[in-house]
């Protein structure tokens, strides 16, 4: 997927061809035959063709495999995938975000243990990104894909407001939203309406201020009753009482004409939090910025446990089905080798999960992400993602009610508690 679709999944968006399902048996036949279903969200150009020929070429090189592709746009991919998890089946290969999704199909057993079968080879894997795909110490899925949430911000806007650099403390950055705001500019881009968006903000305050560690005890205690986590929407609320956003924003989408990246790319508002793909999105909403647009990573907040080369975002992989063949992981290694990942690298419609393919980035922007990537200590998984999926929702829906200034940021961990302890 391009960036842009990359935005396109991640708001549940986006059409394109729909294999035809079905479970493979994932069994091997009496004449040595395998079939392999290969379920992947990646069903439009770029990646698409990428992927079909990396399986004729894996096919070509394996006579007794047959790999039957599925490829699915998300919101498909998510329903179908739950309906046959339900019946307690699954894909041989299938997408996963990992995260607390992956964690659910562990725990019903339903994927395979990758840890052993992948010894020989992980170490040419990206740590940040196996990250998202590791529980209770175990690897469950190989990824093919990272990325981080950063700030875009438009350089001529904020030289207009007498900003000479980022900020790199969260002092330093709503100084500079208040600069912004005497000349005149919108500071920030927000689709409050998709709720997500606002996410990305308490999630990062969260690592800033508490750390990654309590967010990650915050799950397996399921409690967010912890002052830090309260800062962190106090933080926030500092920024809200700005009146930072462009007018409408509760009202506004992601990627609609008149939404965030629109906004963005109109030069109407001076920058956005928002992940890898933003950059094409507002050319495809908008304008393309073009050497106008830069990139900063989250400031860092005076006094927090985190660590400010912490950073937040998401990707892609693949998950093994429990009673898959061998030839499943074995297609993973040869996917993941980085001849092969490169060739989906230079599409651009994926960053780089494989150690050394960081040089087949070409897009300038891209290199911006890939860069802060790469000096990463740590990284956090989207919350509405790492987290069960009803966790994670109320995380969006709290953090949308505090920035429209119907909740208290204790209200907001307080129900976010109770969503974890519902589960």
């Amino acid at each position: 997927m391009t960036i842009a679709t990359a935005a396109l999944l991640l708001a549940g968006c986006g059409g394109g061809q729909e294999g035809d399902g079905g479970q493979a048996d994932g069994n091997a036949s009496a004449n040595g035959k395998v079939t392999i279903e290969w379920w992947h969200i990646h069903n439009i150009e770029p990646m698409l063709p990428v992927w079909d020929s990396l399986v004729k070429e894996y096919q070509a090189q394996h006579p007794n495999v047959t790999i039957k592709v599925t490829p699915l746009q998300v919101e498909n991919f998510k329903s179908k995938l739950t309906t046959v998890t339900q019946s307690g089946d699954a894909p041989d290969i299938f997408h996963t975000w990992g995260g607390g999704v992956l964690a659910q199909q562990v725990e019903a057993s339903l994927v395979k243990d990758l840890t052993a079968d992948i010894s020989s080879w992980s170490d040419t894997l990206s740590p940040v990104a196996l990250q998202s795909y590791q529980v209770d110490g175990k690897t469950y899925g190989v990824p093919h894909d990272i990325g981080m949430v950063g700030f875009w911000y438009n350089k001529k806007l904020f030289a207009q407001a007498g900003i000479d650099a980022p900020p790199t403390t969260w002092s330093e950055f709503l100084e500079d939203v208040k600069k912004l705001k005497a000349a005149g500019i919108t500071p920030i881009a927000l689709a409050g309406k998709a709720k997500w968006p606002g996410h990305y903000y308490w999630a990062y305050l969260a690592m800033r201020v508490a750390g990654l560690d309590a967010l990650k005890k915050a799950a397996e205690t399921k409690s967010f009753d912890n002052p830090d986590f309260v800062t962190a929407g106090q933080k926030l609320k500092e920024l809200v009482d700005l009146k930072p956003f462009q007018e409408g924003f509760l009202g506004a989408d992601y990627d609609k004409p008149d939404g965030q990246a629109a906004t963005m790319g109109n030069g109407k508002a001076a920058m956005e939090l928002m992940g890898q793909w933003a950059p094409s999105v507002q050319r495809d909403t908008a304008k393309d910025l073009g050497d106008d647009l830069g990139f900063f990573p989250f400031p860092a907040v005076e006094g927090g446990k985190g660590a400010a080369t912490d950073s937040f975002g998401g990707g892609g992989g693949n998950a093994v089905a429990a009673d898959a063949p061998p030839e499943a992981v074995d297609f993973l290694k040869f996917i993941s080798q980085p001849e092969n990942h490169r060739k989906g690298v230079e599409t651009g419609a994926i960053f780089p999960a494989v150690k050394g393919t960081e040089d087949a980035v070409k897009d300038k922007h891209a290199k911006l992400v890939t860069e802060v990537l790469g000096k990463s200590t740590g990284f956090q998984l989207y919350l509405d993602q790492a987290y069960p999926p009803s966790v994670g929702q109320q995380v969006n829906d709290s953090v949308a009610e505090l920035i429209a200034g119907s909740k208290t940021p204790e209200q907001v961990v307080a129900d976010i508690t109770a969503a974890a302890q519902s589960e």
